[in-house]
């Protein structure tokens, strides 16, 4: 981007900004229409590039707080100490450990011996294989897990065959985001919003929502989202030549046979990744044990309000997938699987982006701006049939979560349709209590499902960091995706919602 571009761009967001924060806007507080005006220029600056994106977050706090949105730094800096940016930073220091040993080499040529039929078919292998994962793992986790083994394995292809598609590397590295997310969506474990609906459900209606009403649920967004999300980035966005693979395939077999026994340290590597990975899975369980262990063992390992073994509530847990993925990198260290030295080199940028989305959806939240703008979607759906009604809630959704993490768009977006929902109940023709259910329902999933900018969830930020993808690739994939799956929500639960809704 030239520099008289850029300037321009950036000289229109501040324009922007300061029209939406002196607009005469009704049942707004000011505190509220500064977030709303805070979020203008971060959508603006994200979607164009003008700056870097991680620019463009340091610059949220300094806005909500010039802006008044607070009185002073330090709550608008509390986004950047957020558990999910720790979780992040913690499944990079994984990959980075795997990378160490060549672990990941590994897998991808396994994977290239045994499904790399075509670079199409190794696409989709890779985006199986990571959706899969995302269901019984976190998807920031196995997106960080997966990204290094995706860049080898394309890596391999394009060294290997001369007539490599060259979109390869971008279709591997974006399937492999795109299918976290797919994944994620599946279970109550597989990513935050999910849990989010679940927590808000039972506190606010007193719904119990177990595992497997959420896996009925959600595995039909995740099985029919898959191979279609597959299709569209190989055949239609980013098309790859079906070439012939077999070289690279031979090679992969003899490179496996020439590599040296893993050591030590590299098994030490393997053991800790795959025991921190057991643990993200057990720490998903508390919601079959709940009736089994004792109260305050079940508090002690999954968290609660109430006592835990050693003291009062509440108590986070001890199997928190957050402190269970810290708990790893001290773990590599003490243990000598790997120096303190190798670890450090991972994308910091991409830290400091979800920090600022994280930010300014606590400013939406702090303020009144979410529930406004809840306030009109409420306006605007309803009088709309129940399709419309919920492709306009998807739809916005989404768009939210472009903007600011998956995260913190359900923790402020869920209560609120939980509020506004028994208004849909004639629409849905269903009781209140099952119409705010549905809802939230449908912004949990939709929520996980921002694919166009890096922002929007984990995932996309940790290819985006790999530095093999940049914006205009995402934003070229990720808004066909965006409407494929608003669509693929709308059908999906109206049919759950009509024949076979688990939660009514």
């Amino acid at each position: 981007m030239n520099r008289r571009r850029q300037l321009a761009i950036i000289g229109t967001a501040v324009l922007a900004t300061a029209a939406v924060a002196a607009a005469p806007i009704q049942d707004l507080t000011p505190a509220g229409q500064r977030a709303v005006a805070t979020g203008v220029f971060a959508a603006i600056l994200w979607v164009t590039g003008a700056l870097p994106l991680a620019v463009t977050a340091l610059s949220i706090p300094v806005l909500l707080t010039v802006l008044g949105v607070y009185g002073d730094l330090a709550p608008a800096l509390l986004g950047f100490a957020d558990p999910v940016i720790f979780l992040l930073l913690a499944g990079f220091v994984l990959a980075e450990a795997l990378q160490v040993h060549d672990i990941d080499r590994r897998i991808a040529y396994r994977l290239l011996v045994r499904m790399g039929t075509s670079p199409a078919g190794l696409v989709l292998a890779v985006m199986v294989a990571t959706a899969a994962l995302s269901t019984i793992v976190s998807n920031t986790a196995t997106a960080a897990m997966m990204a290094p083994v995706a860049m080898s394995l394309a890596g391999e292809v394009s060294t290997r065959d001369a007539e490599a598609p060259p979109n390869l590397e971008i279709t591997m590295l974006l399937g492999t985001a795109y299918a976290a997310s797919i994944g994620g969506v599946a279970t109550l474990i597989g990513t935050p919003p999910n849990a989010i609906v679940a927590a808000t459900l039972r506190e606010s209606l007193d719904i119990q929502v177990s595992f497997l009403t959420w896996l009925a649920v959600g595995l039909p967004v995740a099985v029919i989202g898959t191979p279609l999300a597959w299709y569209l980035l190989v055949r239609v966005v980013f098309p790859v030549a079906d070439t012939d693979v077999t070289p690279a395939r031979d090679h992969a077999r003899q490179a496996l046979a020439d590599l040296p026994p893993l050591g030590p340290r590299g098994r030490r590597t393997v053991l800790i990744v795959a025991a921190t990975a057991v643990l993200w899975l057990a720490g998903g369980l508390g919601y079959f044990l709940d009736t089994v262990l004792p109260r305050t063992v079940h508090t002690t390992l999954f968290g609660g309000s109430g006592a835990w073994l050693f003291g009062p509530g509440p108590y986070q847990g001890v199997l928190y997938y957050v402190v269970v993925g810290l708990l790893a990198i001290p773990t590599l260290v003490a243990t000598d699987a790997a120096d303190w030295d190798d670890l450090v080199d991972i994308d910091y940028d991409t830290l400091l982006l979800l920090g600022g989305g994280i930010s300014l959806a606590d400013a939406l939240a702090a303020t009144d701006a979410m529930t406004w703008l809840g306030g009109h979607v409420e306006v605007l759906a309803a009088t709309l049939p129940i399709i419309p009604l919920i492709l306009a809630l998807t739809v916005f959704t989404i768009l939210l979560s472009e903007l600011a993490s998956n995260t913190a768009v359900a923790a402020v977006f869920v209560p609120v349709v939980v509020t506004i929902g028994p208004a849909y109940a004639l629409a849905l023709g269903v009781g209140e209590t099952v119409a705010a259910t549905f809802l939230a329902v449908v912004v949990g999933l939709a929520a996980s499902f921002g694919f166009a900018i890096p922002v929007a969830t984990p995932p996309n930020a940790i290819v985006y960091g790999t530095g093999a993808v940049d914006r205009d690739h995402m934003l070229r994939a990720g808004v066909v995706l965006d409407l494929l799956f608003a669509a693929i929500i709308t059908i999906t639960l109206y049919i759950t919602l009509t024949v076979a809704w688990p939660l009514g």
